[in-house]
């Protein structure tokens, strides 16, 4: 059986708390299921952002996609987990990463480290995340027991076999550094690259004797509406994005088309990928709601 789709929106920034506010609630009345918010310098601070979309909606969970492991250690981290999933009454989601812009750490006076360093820090902060809220004695509690699920989001191996281990969900990773262009410039992965991420982390799940696979996510990168696919593929490849106008109609990360034709490529890639919770960014968060709405209409 395939599991049931949720849709998340990543809002990736705030000119006031009234219109943070509206924002929340309007992303409610669309239908998104989790309000998001990522983790870097020059975008809105994560838990406190999340309080309040809280307590402006009622439905929707919020969490973070994904928090940077190396911004903070595990027990400041544990307390800030702990605390916001109290005041969000239980609606909290933890997605947490290694981290992939330098300058950010550099910016903040923080390590960067090499790759590995990075998964390091990032298994040892799961790792004592899980053993500190799950002690009975640990406080503040969090109101979900033994705390919020966990989301880990990458793409390497390392990162997808301590997802197998610890995650209730997998977001995988379509994009990468551009070669030769500036940090933080990403192209996509195709099809085939996802699918063999996809692979090897199921053989990772196998191995880590899990009883029921985990949910697995994927980020939207973009939302084009248009009765023209290839031609939209066309223009796209024009922008440099690593594949070409064929494969960035097959591409994860990108939907194009009308409305149903987006819905069946989300059907389509859930039975290929299992990707059956979708994110997408803020920016296209009305364009995105009728696709909910096919989907949902079966």
């Amino acid at each position: 059986m395939s599991r049931p789709f949720r849709f998340g929106l990543n809002i990736l920034s705030i000119d006031t708390g009234t219109t943070w506010r509206q924002r929340c609630r309007r992303a409610e009345e669309l239908g998104y299921d989790v309000l998001l918010v990522p983790d870097h310098l020059g975008h809105p601070a994560p838990f406190p952002a999340l309080v309040i979309a809280a307590e402006v909606t009622s439905r929707p969970r919020v969490g973070t996609f994904v928090l940077n492991a190396g911004f903070t250690n595990p027990a400041l981290l544990a307390r800030e987990v702990a605390t916001t999933d109290t005041l969000t009454g239980g609606r909290l989601e933890l997605g947490l990463g290694t981290g992939y812009v330098r300058a950010e750490h550099e910016t903040a006076g923080l390590p960067w480290g090499s790759p590995g360093e990075r998964v390091d820090h990032l298994t040892r902060t799961v790792e004592e995340l899980e053993r500190l809220l799950g002690d009975p004695e640990f406080a503040p509690r969090p109101a979900q027991r033994p705390g919020p699920p966990l989301l880990i989001g990458g793409n390497g191996p390392r990162m997808l076999r301590l997802a197998a281990r610890h995650a209730r969900t997998t977001a995988f990773s379509g994009a990468r550094q551009a070669p030769g262009r500036p940090e933080g410039t990403l192209e996509l992965l195709s099809a085939e690259e996802v699918a063999a991420s996809v692979a090897r982390y199921a053989t990772y799940e196998e191995a880590a004797g899990r009883t029921a696979p985990a949910e697995r996510n994927i980020l939207i990168q973009r939302v084009v509406v248009t009765g023209d696919r290839r031609a939209a593929a066309r223009e796209l490849a024009a922008e440099g994005l690593g594949l070409d106008a064929e494969q960035l109609l097959d591409a994860p990360t990108l939907l194009i088309g009308t409305p149903a034709e987006m819905a069946e490529q989300l059907r389509e890639r859930r039975e290929r990928f299992g990707f059956s919770y979708i994110t997408v960014l803020d920016p296209v968060m009305e364009e995105f709601a009728p696709v909910m709405e096919e989907v949902r209409r079966g």
